[in-house]
């Protein structure tokens, strides 16, 4: 028998300043698995209890004030690394691990991708270091027989359709021609984008600024991706970007984008 489960990738934007949200929304759309970024916190001082008390596992890969990635999981995830293997990066802004459901091994991974400031700046090419890494380590473990799923904050918005105004931003950090050559080279070792791949042509976004009003006149990016390998793809139901929280109190400025698996 089969069975339907939910994958969610989300910057919560500081898991503590955020606690509430977040809560609120596991126990809205009780996703499976939820891939966090940006925790802002040491892994001791993750909020553990309130999130094993709704049933979930924690893997934690803190760090003091800044980035900080989490897979939350209702099935036991084992084998968990940390960090791009073969990469060496100070910042915790990788950790991956699989389980098990009806036979199939299930690999998943949370990834924030540097934001990289300033196309000028030492931060971008740290940027791009940081994708030919990630590149590098996806193409090895698409070659195992495994659904690999990775959700994440990327960073990059990859056409133009993933932002509200391409002509004016063109260029700028997160919508440049260096970047997303890099993001595409992902793609290129046989990952699927599955918001585009599901939803076509339909433009939605994961990503509001806190000012100028961008999130009530929709001024946004689609920077948090759900990428899988085909193995992933054959099984995904439907992916969908879940708007709610950004409309909260206290929101974080990214919102949840999910997968429905059926395995």
């Amino acid at each position: 028998m089969k069975n339907q489960i939910t994958i969610s990738t989300w910057n919560v934007n500081s898991v503590k300043a955020r606690l509430p949200n977040v809560l609120e929304y596991l126990k809205e759309y009780q996703p499976d698995v939820v891939l966090l970024q940006e925790l802002k916190c040491q892994t001791p001082d993750f909020p553990r209890i309130e999130f094993e008390e709704l049933g979930y596992n924690l893997s934690i890969h803190g760090q003091k004030t800044y980035n900080g990635v989490a897979i939350i999981s209702k099935f036991k995830v084992e084998d968990v690394i940390t960090g791009i293997p073969n990469y060496a990066d100070e910042n915790s802004r990788y950790i991956e691990g699989y389980f098990v459901l009806n036979g199939k091994t299930i690999r998943v991974a949370s990834v924030y991708v540097p934001n990289g400031m300033d196309v000028n700046s030492e931060k971008f090419g740290y940027k791009k270091q940081f994708l030919d890494a990630l590149k590098n380590h996806l193409q090895k473990i698409n070659k195992y027989d495994e659904l690999v799923i990775i959700g994440g904050d990327y960073n990059v918005a990859n056409e133009d359709i993933d932002v509200y105004d391409p002509k004016s931003m063109r260029g700028q950090v997160c919508f440049h021609s260096d970047e997303q050559r890099k993001f595409n080279e992902i793609l290129n070792c046989g990952y699927f984008d599955m918001f585009r791949k599901q939803n076509g042509d339909k433009q939605q976004f994961s990503w509001w600024d806190y000012r100028g009003g961008a999130w009530q006149y929709n001024k946004g990016m689609r920077i948090d991706y759900i990428l899988t390998n085909p193995l992933a793809a054959d099984h995904a139901v439907k992916t969908e970007i879940i708007t709610t929280p950004r409309g909260k109190e206290k929101a974080s400025d990214h919102t949840p984008v999910v997968t429905t698996f059926e395995v």
